[in-house]
């Protein structure tokens, strides 16, 4: 006989008790509650939370009034600009869904992402002109509609578009009647990841994920209310880790800021009693390295979130010392940015600063509202010994992992496998729990923070007339982190130099994918022809391999 539960009968799910999640809600209420609240700082700039408000109901009532609604995608490839803030609520207010754009990328990568997308819309800035027209150029059959997102202060370069992002909210409504999405697992956002092949993969990320790691980088950072938060992520980047809508969920102050540069940077610190910041290992390096002068009159604490390759202790270490406490967080594109974070003890901080960075490197534990992160055996997907020792791969479950990747079925079912999310990263867990990595089993090069394809660079290698083979491996950088070193083999009777090779990458790779350094040598092979990369990572260790 079967039992009817008395808890579920007569009881569903409707309007009065159920609403989709998602991130759009933090708006709408911060605006109500918080209206003359400062949201926005860009050089003389000031916005409140109702002008921002506004502005984003007219980019969504505007775009609407173009056609554009569920199903389509609006890129932009944008710097850190207010425009680039209040598209991520004015587009999936319009019911589509947001590409953020890699501004460092090349044509060719942006003619791929906006074809793959099928992109009605793109909102771009002229400092990328020259990249945007080309890319364009290469687009087969339909192109977006351009809008020119206009800033005096963006270095001189080409208008490419048909009006202005300014014309354009005039013609929207700032009582735009947009609506919260029929189902959380709609999608918000499209973010490409370069993975370990030539061609981007595209991450859809839903709302119910976006409103979950929203909140819980408040969770787990111990945000306050109404924080003041620079801008030194790029918000192309994983949509800036999910803080715009951080900021709104807190009602906080976002300094938007062009591009990262010390001598901005701490002069906005200083101004602004910026309290909180977020970047790779890169950003905090350059302000621990920057004059000591820069530094002069801010006697507060900047709390600053850090992930990228995993950063050096003695990154953790200057940044305490210069006036940054640093939370290290773990996480890829696939789970929203940062979906682990080194949890700290309270006992670590009665420990030697050397130990406590050494602790603090670690990837850590699961965020605070993601299911679990984990180090198992790839093959059986047992946990492996929690001993520091034992190698096994990374994996994520919960609701802050991605939808799947866009028109690509295969590869969704590969990351998926198991019923988890497979990182490619392999990793140790320590006795306490902890996880750190150890590897990258994807031979991802993560640089200044930036994923790099060593395939894609070992293409554009292979294509140089002298080269017969290529491996591109990492190699240590004491300012991006990792940078790519490439082993080859050269051709029979073939001649080049190092620089006639990294200068012919120039010429086809966006410029932080080129090699830093080019070795020639005959590549270590299996028996059926394979190039052994491990035996060129221990090469890479060694100063005089590269030398």
């Amino acid at each position: 006989m079967t039992r009817t539960n008395p808890y579920n009968s007569g009881l569903d799910k409707n309007p009065a008790n159920f609403v989709a999640l998602s991130p759009l809600s933090f708006i709408q209420r911060t605006a109500r509650v918080y209206p003359e609240r400062l949201a926005l700082v860009y050089g003389e700039r000031r916005q409140t939370w109702a002008q921002t408000y506004e502005r984003c109901c007219r980019l969504a009532s505007a775009l609407a009034a173009h056609g554009v609604g569920v199903g389509d995608t609006v890129a932009v490839m944008l710097p850190n600009v207010p425009a680039m803030f209040e598209a991520h609520f004015g587009v999936p207010m319009a019911g589509a869904v947001l590409n953020t754009l890699n501004t460092r990328l090349d044509a060719e990568a942006i003619a791929f992402m906006l074809q793959h997308s099928e992109a009605k819309v793109l909102l771009t800035d002229r400092e990328f002109a020259t990249v945007v027209e080309r890319a364009l150029a290469l687009c087969d059959g339909p192109r977006p509609w351009v809008i020119e997102v206009e800033d005096p202060t963006a270095p001189e370069g080409k208008r490419l578009g048909e009006t202005s992002y300014e014309a354009l909210l005039a013609q929207g409504d700032p009582a735009h009647p947009w609506s919260l999405p029929a189902d959380e697992w709609d999608a918000i956002a499209l973010n490409y990841t370069s993975g370990t092949t030539g061609n981007p993969k595209g991450v859809v990320t839903h709302h119910r994920g976006a409103y979950l790691n929203a909140a819980s980088n408040v969770i787990s950072w111990q945000l306050p209310h109404h924080p003041t938060y620079l801008w030194t992520l790029p918000m192309f980047h994983c949509n800036g880790w999910c803080f715009p809508w951080t900021m709104a969920l807190v009602a906080g102050v976002s300094v938007c800021l062009r591009r990262v540069d010390p001598a901005q940077i701490f002069p906005l610190i200083r101004e602004h009693h910026i309290t909180h910041m977020c970047g790779a290992p890169i950003v905090y390096s350059m302000l621990i390295n920057a004059p000591a002068a820069l530094r002069e009159g801010i006697g507060h604490t900047v709390q600053g979130l850090i992930a990228g390759a995993a950063p050096p202790a003695a990154v953790i270490e200057g940044c305490e010392q210069a006036g940054f406490e640093i939370t290290h967080v773990y996480g890829l594109t696939e789970v929203y940015g940062p979906a682990a974070v080194c949890a700290k003890q309270a006992h670590w901080a009665d420990l030697p600063l050397a130990e406590r960075a050494q602790l603090n490197g670690r990837q850590g534990v699961p965020y605070p509202l993601q299911e679990a992160v984990a180090v198992l055996d790839p093959e059986t997907l047992a946990p492996v010994p929690a001993d520091g020792e034992t190698l096994g791969e990374i994996f994520f479950r919960g609701n802050v992992v991605m939808k799947g990747y866009l028109k690509n079925p295969e590869a969704t079912a590969q990351a998926f496998a198991g019923g988890w999310f497979h990182t490619g990263d392999l990793a140790v867990t320590y006795p306490d729990g902890y996880v750190k990595i150890k590897d990258r089993s994807k031979d991802v090069i993560i640089s200044g923070g930036e994923n790099i394809s060593s395939i894609e660079v070992e293409e554009v290698l292979y294509k140089h007339p002298a080269v017969a083979l290529a491996a591109v491996v990492a190699i240590p950088d004491p300012k991006w982190g990792e940078v790519p070193c490439a082993y080859v083999e050269l051709r029979p009777g073939a001649d080049t130099t190092e620089a006639d090779v990294i200068d012919y990458c120039r010429q086809h790779l966006a410029r932080f994918k080129v090699p830093k350094r080019v070795v020639f040598v005959e590549l270590p092979k299996t028996s059926t022809g394979k190039i052994q990369k491990f035996k060129l990572r221990e090469l890479a260790k060694s100063a005089s391999a590269i030398e």
